[in-house]
Parts: structure tokens; C-alpha cells; sequence
């Protein structure tokens, strides 16, 4: 555990004025959509000015903060949080004010956690628990997703009034947990439509739940209890099946779709091509997934891993996961944070089934993005941004609000150092759990400051954040983003892009149709000591358009096959999907 200072719950009244006003000087600003030099002057908590520093004059009583040769970017938004959860007997040891703690000392901002009632328990008694747990201790600004974890006419008669009173636009349905979360797809049809009619955004955890059930009763009675067992019981195509079958429900319910926490590349190649034959769907998935995987961690160690759907095996899962970002088929990063302690997990020794489910992930996901995107040379920092923060706050309408540096934001903003270096550790890093999946990874890219609504909570390593400081975010129905997509409008958004050599002004439906050259990324410039940009530049992997990475195969021109791999014993250990041609088809996997 990291020997922080102890929080605070108000800020002193000898440090508000300098906490109100600061001023952010020679930096690089970097949002989703372009990057240029401009300096940022911030009070009471509200970007008031990005621009020249000839353009302002700076009053007294400021604290100004020079950002030569750092980046500014907006604050991250972890949208998949669950912090003090229970689960299989268990609660998770990152608690509200713990959670978003180690949130803020990696650079996240905004988390969006997940009120999951017990079967048959009132959403808004539920929703009442959560707010309770949390908004006394959140250190940072937090909104809440809601699941659906059973079906009936007040269920549906609650969803309404959570949208209408409570500042609710998304619900989570489970196609996994048979017998606890699980629906069936008459009861998801029934819930997606529902959420249609309330203009919401319907979220999943997409894996076949009555396979699952099957695969772990046979596996144990076979003697096959250790943690191997549950990737046995729940492989890649029985994630990627429900992938596929939510894709259609949600197609056929006309309703947007967030498929949350892909963990294999054949459900990210689901998701994709569900995209390009015109369904609205969306895809997250996890710094656990592209920052580690199952090749070479030890058995006694497994257990220690396991989340649903797994981490999976294959050593090129983490970046081709990365890639299916670059390439906007998924479109954002969380954490699913869901921290256990070893002796917590060691609950499920002898039998895989009842491990706590859930890792750490919140603190290092932004510079888990980083070591494996942008000094990979995957994405350039623009994508950065938008995998990490402002495609989140699109999806779940906090935008501009959140996600962005531009006045009338909040001022949520990392000084963020793409050089400096960090080694992940259980010993220095800010969770409850005493067990880290990233222990020993060196990460690129460390936050340097960490601004919470103007205040800087992380500087110079030190984490000084306030219990209670954060407050809870309504997300209203209705997101633009989303639903202009969906009823085949332009979002309004235009942005100036090179055609031909020329200047443009197009929309992002317009966007989608330009072929990018590759170029080379950014990162390398600044792995070299030299991050100096143009002073104006435009993203060439921003959020909806991307260029080739080098090594991927062109998503329309492959042609369609199934293919499966034999282990020694002669079983088969996967099967291998390509794309149909054309790129196009209702059924698409």
C-alpha cells in the first residue's frame, strides 16, 4: 500500500483561492479530435480559457503550473467500476472513497459504477443503497449504470422513474450468471424495448450463461476444480455467441447497444462487423485484457485472474485487442475494477466456480492505454483520448461537460508526462487488495498532476485527494451521439480533414468514408525525448476514422472460413473465424 497522505474531507480555506484558480502554461493540449499549443487558465473548478497566451490576461492569487513538454489532456472516465460489490459471499475491498482514490492516482476523473439489485429487490431501493455508499466517499465524480438482474412490469415501471428523477440512461442486462443476473432473450427483448421507448442505452455482458452452467457441472464432476477450469467452462466462442445474438436483439428492438468488456478477438471482430453492417452498436474493453494474458502465469497464480469473461490465453490477444481500438471496432477502455484480496479469492481453492470473480485495473488503465497503444506506436494521443475519456462521455451524454479541454468544461486535466516511466506494484499503488495482475509492468506515460473539477490531487507522486469531494453526475436519455447515429442523422460535429491534399469541412458520417494513410505515430517522436508538435494538428487515428496499422488485414477483403486448431491430445483448443466477403451480411460471425 502507497503511503499517501491521509485524505482530507474539505479543503482548507487557506488553499481554496489557489485552489480555484489555475493556470496551465506551454503545454500541448491533446482532445479527441486534434491537438495544438495552448495554455489553460481554470476557476472554481471550470476551464474559463484554452488558448495563446497573449489572448489572456491572468488576475492574481493564481497558481500557475508550467507544462513544458508535457501533454494536457482531459481527465479519464472509467466507465465500468464496482466498487464494494458483493459476489459469491464476497465484497470487494475497494470501497467508494478507496476506489476513486486510486482512480484519481492513475489519471481517472470520472468513474460510472453499477447499482446491481439482488433478484426481486426494488431498482430504486437499490439505486438508494449505492448513492449512500458512495457519495459520502467519492473522490472524484461518479455516475451510476443500473442492471437489470430480473424482469416484470415493475421493473419496467421503475426504469422510467430512474430516468426521469434519478439521472439514468443506461441498464445492464446479463446473458451470463444463470441463476443469479441471468435473462432470457424473451426477457432481454422485452427489457430492450423498454429501454427504447425511455431513449436509454442498453449495456450487456454478453456470454451464453446455459452453456456456462453446462460446461462448469461437467468439468467438476470430470475433477477439473482448479482455476483452469473456468476459462474451460466459458471459451472465446461462447463469449463471441453472445455477442452475436445480443448484436441482433438490440438490431431488432432498434435500440443502441454498449457490449460491455470484450476480452477476445473474435468478439471484437463481432462487434466490428456488426458496426459496418449498420447496426448501432457499441464495444469496451478492459485494461486486464490488454494489458495481461493467461500465457505463462503460473497455476497456483490463476485463481488470482479470474474475471468473467476471462482473461484469455493467447500472448497476441492483448494487441489485437489493441488494434480492434485503433480500429474503432471497440471504442472504449474500463477497468472493471472489482478488487479482491488473496485469501478472499482463495475462497474458490478447490473449486473454480466460487472464486470471487474481479481484479484490480482502475489506477493503471490509463497508463496501461498508453504503454501498449501509443508507445506501441498502435494509436497516436488523440485516440488516446478518446478510448480513455471523451468516447465514454459521448456514449453516456456527459459531453462536453466531461472528456474534453475546452471552456465551459470542467476542469478535469491531466499534465501528462509521455516520457517519465512508473513500475506497477501491490506495494506503491492506492488499492485495498494486496495482490496487483500488472505487478512488475513498466508503463510509459505517467500522470504527472491530476486535476479533480480544478483542484490538483496527484502531484509529484504524492495523492492528496478530499473524501466526499466528488459528486454524483445525472446522465440524461437521449445521448446525441448515440441516438443521431442510430436514427441515421450527423451528430452536427464538423472538423476540418485533408482530401487529396485539400481542407475540408465534413461531418463524422462523412469521415467514416476517407481512407487515412498510415503515418508514423507520434509516440515515437516523443519516445525519443521530442514531443514538439505542430501548433495546430488533427488526430490521425481520432474517434470514427482511422489509418492502417501495419500488419492488420483489411477487414472488407478477407474472405469468410472456420477453421479449428488441434492441441497434442488431438482436442480442439480453438476455432479461428474470418470475415465473410463483401463485409457486409445480418448474420456476421
Amino acid at each position: 500500500m502507497s503511503g499517501s497522505p491521509k485524505p482530507v474531507k474539505k479543503v482548507p480555506i487557506h488553499l481554496q483561492s489557489a485552489q480555484n484558480r489555475v493556470y496551465i502554461k506551454n503545454g500541448q493540449v491533446v482532445n479527441h479530435d486534434r491537438t495544438f499549443k495552448a495554455d489553460v487558465y481554470i476557476e472554481d473548478g471550470i476551464i474559463k480559457f484554452v488558448g495563446p497566451a497573449s489572448d489572456i490576461t491572468v488576475p492574481g492569487g493564481v497558481r500557475t503550473i508550467d507544462a513544458s513538454g508535457k501533454l494536457i489532456l482531459p481527465g479519464g472516465i472509467d466507465p465500468h467500476t464496482h466498487f464494494q460489490l458483493k459476489f459469491g459471499g464476497q465484497v470487494s475491498v475497494d470501497d467508494f472513497y478507496k476506489g476513486t482514490r486510486a482512480a484519481v492516482a492513475g489519471g481517472t476523473t470520472t468513474i460510472i459504477d453499477f447499482v446491481l439489485p439482488n433478484k426481486g429487490e426494488s431498482l430504486l431501493d437499490a439505486y438508494d443503497t449505492w448513492r449512500s455508499w458512495a457519495d459520502g466517499k467519492v473522490c472524484c465524480d461518479y455516475a451510476f449504470h443500473v442492471g437489470l438482474t430480473w424482469w416484470s412490469k415493475s421493473v419496467s415501471n421503475e426504469m422510467k422513474t430512474l430516468c426521469e428523477e434519478h439521472g439514468i440512461n443506461s441498464f445492464k442486462m446479463f446473458m451470463a450468471y444463470k441463476g443469479l443476473y441471468q435473462l432470457n432473450d424473451t426477457e432481454m427483448l422485452e427489457a430492450l424495448e423498454r429501454i427504447k421507448e425511455l431513449n436509454g442505452v442498453a449495456m450487456v455482458h454478453a456470454e451464453n450463461g446455459d452453456i456456462i452452467a453446462r460446461n462448469v457441472n461437467k468439468l467438476l464432476k470430470a475433477g477439473v476444480t482448479g482455476p483452469e477450469g473456468h476459462e474451460l467452462s466459458r471459451q472465446e466462442e461462447v463469449e463471441a455467441e453472445a455477442v452475436n445474438r445480443a448484436c441482433v436483439l438490440a438490431h431488432q428492438s432498434k435500440v443502441p447497444l454498449y457490449v460491455s468488456k470484450a476480452t477476445s478477438k473474435l468478439s471484437a471482430e463481432v462487434i466490428g462487423r456488426a458496426k459496418r453492417s449498420g447496426y448501432c452498436v457499441f464495444g469496451e474493453t478492459l485494461a486486464s485484457s490488454i494489458g495481461k494474458c493467461m500465457n505463462g502465469v503460473k497455476k497456483s497464480q490463476q485463481l488470482y485472474y479470474i474475471t468473467s469473461p476471462p482473461i484469455r490465453e493467447p500472448a497476441e490477444t492483448p494487441r489485437q485487442l489493441m488494434k480492434s481500438l485503433a480500429y474503432d471496432d471497440l471504442q472504449t477502455t474500463g477497468s472493471d475494477n472489482c478488487t479482491f484480496n488473496c485469501s478472499q479469492k482463495e475462497s474458490g481453492l478447490n473449486d473454480f466456480s466460487k472464486i470471487p470473480n474481479g481484479v484490480n485495473g482502475v489506477e493503471d488503465r490509463m497508463s496501461i492505454v498508453w504503454e501498449k497503444g501509443v508507445h506501441a506506436g498502435l494509436l497516436d494521443p488523440c485516440r488516446f483520448v478518446a478510448i480513455t475519456s471523451t468516447n465514454a462521455a459521448k456514449i453516456f451524454n456527459l459531453y462536453p461537460q466531461k472528456g474534453r479541454i475546452a471552456a465551459g468544461s470542467d476542469a478535469d486535466v491531466l499534465i501528462w508526462d509521455p516520457n517519465q516511466t512508473r513500475k506497477i506494484s501491490k506495494e506503491t499503488h492506492h488499492h485495498a487488495c494486496d495482490f496487483n495482475i500488472f505487478e512488475g509492468m513498466v508503463c510509459h506515460g505517467v500522470p504527472e498532476m491530476v486535476l479533480v473539477r480544478g483542484r490538483v490531487c496527484v502531484e509529484n507522486g504524492q495523492v492528496r485527494v478530499a473524501e466526499g469531494f466528488g459528486r454524483f453526475l445525472e446522465t440524461p436519455v437521449n445521448p446525441p451521439f448515440v441516438y443521431d447515429a442510430l436514427n441515421g442523422k450527423t451528430n452536427g460535429e464538423e472538423e476540418e480533414v485533408a482530401v487529396n491534399g485539400n481542407m475540408k469541412k465534413l461531418n463524422i458520417n462523412e469521415q467514416l468514408e476517407i481512407e487515412i494513410p498510415y503515418n508514423e505515430p507520434i509516440s515515437r517522436q516523443m519516445m525519443a525525448g521530442n514531443i514538439a508538435m505542430p501548433a495546430e494538428s488533427l488526430a490521425s487515428t481520432p474517434s470514427g476514422r482511422q489509418s492502417r496499422v501495419d500488419g492488420q488485414r483489411d477487414m472488407q477483403q478477407s474472405t469468410f472460413s472456420i477453421s479449428e486448431e488441434l492441441d497434442k491430445s488431438g482436442n480442439r483448443s480453438c476455432i479461428k473465424v474470418k470475415n465473410p466477403p463483401g463485409g457486409k451480411s445480418s448474420g456476421f460471425w
